[in-house]
């Protein structure tokens, strides 16, 4: 009886909470009652097998709804990209403690720490990754020229441009700061035959790419290396070109100078640097979800500091270019490639990382469409180049 009742009580105090989030009507199903939340007819369901005390949801709204979906406690009856959708056009209606995100943003900087944060997300496996992303194997926003674009084309689009934007011309170096699987150095030295670097601190990336030069025949054009961007400035190693793909994200706020300082010990004078990241709109701490189950330790940079960063380095700034609508798109092909591979990364993971894996795609897709989130491409030159062209010639 005391039990029934203190349920009772904390469903009511959950729909209070949830009644912030009006702006367009939903409906919420507990095990005998449902509610309405806005006016008009709901376009989503959220069933909850138990209420979700609403002192979780105060601590972190983020991490109480997401766990509460990985855990299968909330479900959505309906498209979960429209709930989130939903939900993350009111992220000002979030409730977020400081206790919880400086546990989770506040993690130490070092080498070793860095390396099992970056290790603990793209070291999953290339066979988990290689189920869903198209046969580029890029983990980025590709470009989408045309609607009708596929997944593949658009990230073939997106490395045509990348490539284009740096200039290139044979026997110039090239630096990949956090290679990835190495596509965009491949593509580099096929089209144009420079020779590329890739650095990365991801052991399954680093071997896989290893094997993509042996396959490709390009031992002579490229190499790759276990490397921490903080080891540049003594590595002796000088380039003409530096590009760098959605990496910054990993080093931490307090290293965004130190990151663009690295750049500048190994780009020649006049050299040009192309910076791909994810950012935000200002210089808040970012989600607090995110942090503690898929990026942990990352943080997205505003635009604005990272310009004025690499300022404080004489870079010049020639462009900037926001994909943001891009993304979206990025991460709706891949959760639709994720979602038809179920029945096989069922073999290897269970239903929890599945649901976390989806809502992190559909998440991440309703941020961008929102603007939570930018993607922005800067393109800049190691002091002064009047040699290049004077228009966008890309």
């Amino acid at each position: 009886m005391f039990n029934a009742i203190g349920e009772k009580l904390e469903e009511k105090a959950m729909i209070n909470f949830l009644q912030r989030f009006d702006a367009n009507p939903f409906k919420v199903k507990f095990q005998d009652n449902e509610y309405i939340i806005g006016e008009g007819t709901p376009s989503f369901t959220v069933n909850m097998k138990e209420p979700i005390p609403v002192s979780k949801l105060m601590s972190s709204t983020s991490i109480a709804l997401g766990e509460a979906y990985m855990d299968g406690t909330l479900d959505i009856e309906g498209d979960l990209y429209d709930a989130l959708n939903h939900f993350l056009g009111q992220m000002d209606q979030f409730a977020t403690t400081g206790d919880v995100l400086n546990k989770l943003t506040h993690n130490p900087l070092t080498k070793k720490h860095q390396a099992e944060e970056v290790q603990s997300h793209y070291d999953i496996g290339n066979d988990f990754y290689s189920l869903w992303l198209d046969d580029t194997m890029q983990y980025s926003c590709a470009y989408f020229e045309h609607p009708t674009d596929t997944l593949y084309e658009a990230q073939m689009h997106k490395i045509d441009r990348i490539l284009k934007k740096l200039y290139l011309k044979e026997g110039l170096r090239l630096l990949d700061i956090g290679c990835g699987w190495g596509f965009l150095l491949i593509e580099a030295a096929k089209k144009y035959k420079i020779k590329g670097t890739g650095i990365t601190l991801s052991h399954e990336q680093y071997e896989k790419f290893q094997q993509r030069i042996k396959d490709n025949h390009l031992e002579d054009y490229l190499e790759v290396r276990l490397m921490d961007y903080r080891d540049l400035p003594k590595s002796g190693l000088e380039f003409d070109r530096v590009v760098s793909v959605g990496m910054v994200e990993h080093v931490g706020r307090q290293n965004y100078q130190l990151f663009n300082d690295c750049v500048d010990s190994v780009l020649v004078k006049g050299g040009v640097f192309l910076l791909h990241f994810i950012s935000g709109m200002d210089e808040k701490p970012g989600d607090a979800w995110m942090s503690k189950y898929i990026f942990p330790g990352g943080m997205l940079p505003s635009l604005r500091e990272m310009v004025a960063d690499m300022t404080e380095d004489n870079f010049h700034v020639l462009d900037v270019e926001n994909l943001r609508n891009h993304y979206n798109l990025t991460l709706l092909a891949w959760d639709k490639n994720f979602r038809a591979q179920l029945p096989k990364i069922r073999e290897t993971f269970d239903e929890r990382f599945i649901r976390m894996w989806d809502l992190y795609l559909n998440g991440c897709a309703a941020a961008f469409y929102n603007g939570m989130m930018d993607l922005h491409q800067i393109l800049a030159t190691k002091g002064i180049n009047n040699d290049l062209p004077i228009t966008r010639w890309y």
